[in-house]
């Protein structure tokens, strides 16, 4: 990363705070707007959807744009750009406010409302690599494919609401009736697991068993179709490079992760999901993922 120019407080700001970020964090968008407004000429957005965020960014002119939201948030401004084909020529900022935060703080965006907004203000560009991907898609920090067993699901809740019609209906024994079946439905909330939310959980990719893939780095093959593999990851590295971890599956003893770095991964095998940053995608039988050197600057604090 490199760093290009101090920002100077004259810079019109174009402050888009995220519909998310006003319902679940409202306080801290007040904070935010509040100290950037009183370091710079602002004009403030609060688009409702991602078609108003898309006209608002495009829009923006010669102002700087400042994401007020979370990774989710910070992801569509970088994508939009990106087919835009603007990227190269805008600088990012970013407030985090929100639930998912992590890939804001990996990339050293400062998470308090404060702080973040004094970067803004105050910081240095740096320019970023990432990947892109042969459907235009980015990946700005992580690409994971992990693979976990499917989960049990826990009897219908219609039974359970069966046996309890069943002990309010019954005579004669009645109460002991009704203790007894109260007694087992306490057993079997404990042995079974709840039956999950059909949603995907966040930072879960659900793959089933482990998965077969074929993974190509610069077109030689790291893993192939014969080695199942428990999870794999690729992240932007340096000076435009890819890195590559395979956790091939064990048997016996534990198998040693795969290291590869190159310029392209491909991973191709049975229809398969990835995770790119906090989004799921897919499924896809085969994607190809590029690194790109330098290609988005994003304001971060000063170092030293």
């Amino acid at each position: 990363m490199a760093e290009v120019a101090t920002f100077a407080t004259s810079d019109q700001l174009l402050i888009v705070i995220d519909p998310v970020a006003r319902r679940t964090d409202a306080e801290s968008v007040r904070i935010a707007k509040d100290v950037l407004s009183a370091g710079a000429a602002t004009k403030v957005c609060l688009p409702e959807g991602p078609e108003e965020f898309a006209r608002v960014l495009a829009r923006r002119g010669s102002r700087r744009p400042v994401v007020v939201g979370d990774d989710r948030a910070l992801m569509r401004a970088v994508s939009l750009l990106h087919r835009q084909r603007e990227l190269a020529g805008c600088a990012l900022s970013m407030v985090p406010v929100g639930g998912g935060l992590s890939l804001a703080g990996a990339l050293g965006i400062p998470t308090g409302a404060v702080a973040a907004a004094r970067a803004v203000l105050d910081g240095v560009v740096r320019r970023m690599d990432l990947l892109v991907d042969d459907s235009d898609g980015v990946v700005l920090g992580a690409l994971r494919i992990p693979s976990l067993p499917p989960m049990r699901e826990a009897p219908p809740a219609d039974q359970e609401e069966t046996l309890t019609a069943s002990s309010s209906s019954g005579s004669g024994s009645g109460s002991a009736h009704a203790s007894w079946l109260r007694t087992c439905q306490s057993l079997v909330r404990t042995l079974v697991p709840v039956r999950p939310s059909r949603e995907p959980l966040a930072g879960v990719t659900r793959l089933g068993p482990p998965a077969r893939l074929r993974v190509e780095v610069d077109g030689v093959t790291l893993v192939d179709l014969d080695q199942p593999v428990e999870g794999l990851s690729v992240t932007p590295g340096a000076s435009g490079f890819a890195e590559v971890v395979v956790r091939p599956v064990s048997v016996g003893a534990e198998a040693s992760p795969l290291y590869a770095r190159g310029r392209s991964v491909t991973v191709s095998g049975a229809d398969f999901r990835y995770r790119a940053d906090a989004v799921v995608a897919g499924p896809v039988r085969t994607r190809t993922w590029v690194a790109r050197e330098g290609a988005w600057g994003l304001t971060l604090p000063v170092v030293g």
